[in-house]
């Protein structure tokens, strides 16, 4: 049966739907999310035959109308995605860029829509004339940060293989909410009051800011006419729509022509966007007595291999002897996450770029993952914090690069669906930093994806950084899109992912983990604090640990910095019925499904 939106949905009346495709999927708008705010307790959502999990309701219930109607996998989350550049602007969009890993009932496949570096980018982007790399935001807001976008022209690959209805016929939803308006979100105006720099661009202003400054206001109807026309000619004209014409020419326009900070993004480069098809990153593991089979998406992706670094180590210390305590993970285990966690991250560093620059040590991206390697890994831990962890040496390589520095990552939704044919997706999609570049164009913001690469292109000893800027080249990411397999009988059994920069990979592990190692459902699993490090300080969501655990941390010689961790975690897991979804406590979500 389809599941009630519950508390998120209020009472209002629906607005008139668009006119039907050619197809048998008509959209009816559904009631509107209600004025809600921090964290909020969701109960999981159990289906039957299918289901859809993603990060605004009104995004959820256009996959779900569309799976309701016949449709895939893959035309959910075209339905899902147009939505969501409409109604979560701050996190992805049409401006940005997507990996979206497939299963089809025989084969995972991993479909690449990263941004590219414009062809006039080189490794100095991100220097200031003295020569040093630009404070963050300065490389940011503008054109200079700006990716030339992928989600659509991936969408449309995967479609063209993988979907039932009619691609128009999936544009409906998003159409429908932008022409009659949509209500405003707690997170959208949130978001919108915390940010510094989105209402320095006119357009973003206009659209986004009342006339005396203030956000637009939770619950009030905002249109966006522009956005409806803009996904009616990509509906009827496929994605050259948005790559060639009148569209990229103000794409182009809006990036090259930024006042105080333009860019490189040419017609050309929009033009020559290609998508890819990648051979998804799997391996095995083992817990409580069961072998999985754990699928994520390689290289420009760090995520599967930070991921299954993690587990890998974990796996090959004491950490399964180690239950939750009173609910939550202990002290110890905390250590052993956290050193595991170092020592992925200090590879990640090392090794991970765009693979068509960069080339894997040994030979190949598994030897990262290889068991003999990460038994070695494990062995590094001891009693004691080491800190900051070193890169190893896969398959006793060597490696030409320079450790790249830390820097700041933001932004992502996640978009997990299960259909009713046997089809599964795990899409992960960003426009980067929240809001992007703060550059808005015919209705949708542009992505800051290219500071994701390096910003220095070299160490002091000038080696070169794996991740730095290079013409055409996929800025390295930590996006984690997941799915779960039994190793013996090859059965899907969950999709899994979230958003938030570097903090991905630690939030998609711990879901990871509580659902395989300590037998949580899906929205147990995504309800537990959040933990982790980055190779520095350990870090532990605020107000969620006690003082008894900070302090055994702290014995052990970790710092600790506990700080807000906002996870958008969404997940599906197969049960003996159907399907169980959770959603995440700490933003909107929620799975729908029959």
């Amino acid at each position: 049966m389809r599941r009630p939106i519950l508390a998120w949905l209020a009472a209002a009346s629906l607005l008139a739907a668009c006119a039907s495709a050619p197809s048998n999927f008509t959209y009816t708008v559904p009631q509107q999310p209600e004025a809600a705010s921090g964290l909020t307790a969701k109960p999981g959502w159990a289906t039957t035959r299918f289901a859809v999990a993603a990060a605004n309701p009104l995004a959820t219930d256009a996959g779900y109308q569309v799976l309701k109607a016949g449709g895939s996998a893959v035309d959910a989350a075209i339905a899902v995605q147009m939505v969501l550049t409409l109604v979560e602007p701050q996190s992805s969009g049409i401006g940005g860029g997507t990996f979206l890993l497939h299963f089809d009932g025989r084969e995972v496949e991993a479909f690449d829509g990263r941004e590219t570096a414009p062809a006039a980018a080189d490794e100095r982007l991100f220097l200031g004339a003295d020569g040093k790399p630009l404070a963050f935001y300065d490389a940011v807001v503008g054109g200079r940060s700006v990716g030339v976008p992928g989600t659509v022209r991936v969408l449309e690959m995967a479609h063209r293989q993988h979907g039932k209805l009619p691609w128009a016929a999936l544009f409906q939803p998003a159409i429908a909410l932008a022409e009659n308006g949509f209500r405003v979100s707690p997170r959208l105006n949130t978001i919108l009051k915390s940010d510094a720099h989105l209402a320095k661009d006119p357009t973003a202003r206009a659209y986004f800011f009342q006339p005396g400054g203030e956000p637009v206001a939770v619950g009030s109807t905002l249109r966006n006419p522009e956005l409806a026309a803009v996904l009616r000619r990509i509906a009827n004209e496929g994605s050259r729509a948005l790559y060639e014409g009148d569209i990229a020419q103000a794409i182009v326009d809006k990036v090259q022509r930024h006042p105080t900070n333009p860019g490189k993004l040419s017609l050309a480069d929009l033009a020559g966007y290609q998508p890819k098809k990648r051979a998804p990153i799997c391996h095995d593991y083992g817990a409580r007595g069961r072998d999985y089979r754990i699928c994520g998406f390689p290289p420009p992706s760090s995520g599967a291999i930070a991921v299954g670094q993690i587990l890998g180590v974990l796996g090959r210390t004491n950490a399964a002897t180690l239950p939750l305590d009173q609910g939550l993970p202990s002290a110890d285990w905390l250590h052993l996450y956290t050193e595991a966690a170092r020592l992925a991250f200090a590879d990640r560093g090392q090794y991970l770029g765009d693979p068509d620059f960069v080339q894997p040590p040994a030979g190949s991206w598994t030897s990262l993952l290889d068991p003999a390697y990460l038994a070695a890994r494990a062995r590094l831990i001891g009693g004691q914090s080491m800190k900051t962890a070193q890169p190893g040496t896969p398959g006793q390589s060597t490696s030409r690069y320079a450790p790249a520095p830390e820097q700041v990552e933001h932004g992502t939704s996640h978009i997990s669906i299960v259909d009713a044919f046997g089809n599964a997706v795990a899409m992960t999609t960003t426009i980067e930093d929240q809001f992007g570049a703060r550059q808005m164009v015919r209705g949708f913001l542009l992505n800051n994806e290219l500071t994701d690469f390096s910003f220095a292109p070299a160490d002091a000893q000038g080696r070169p950084i794996a991740n730095r800027v290079q013409p055409g080249k996929r800025p390295r990411s930590s996006m984690a899109p997941t799915l779960v397999f039994d190793k013996a009988s090859g059965q899907l059994l969950a999709s899994a992912g979230s958003p938030g920069g570097a903090l991905i990979i630690h939030y998609t592990a711990k879901t990871l983990y509580g659902m395989l190692n300590w037998g949580l459902n899906a929205q147990q699993a995504i309800d537990l604090p959040n933990f982790g490090s980055t190779n520095g300080p350990t870090l532990l969501e605020q107000r969620r640990f006690a003082p008894s655990v900070v302090q055994a941390l702290q014995a052990r010689g970790h710092e600790i910095r506990e700080m807000d961790m906002t996870s958008g975690l969404q997940a599906i897991q197969r049960t003996p019925d159907g399907w169980f979804g959770g959603a995440d406590p700490r933003r909107e979500g929620i799975v729908m499904g029959d």
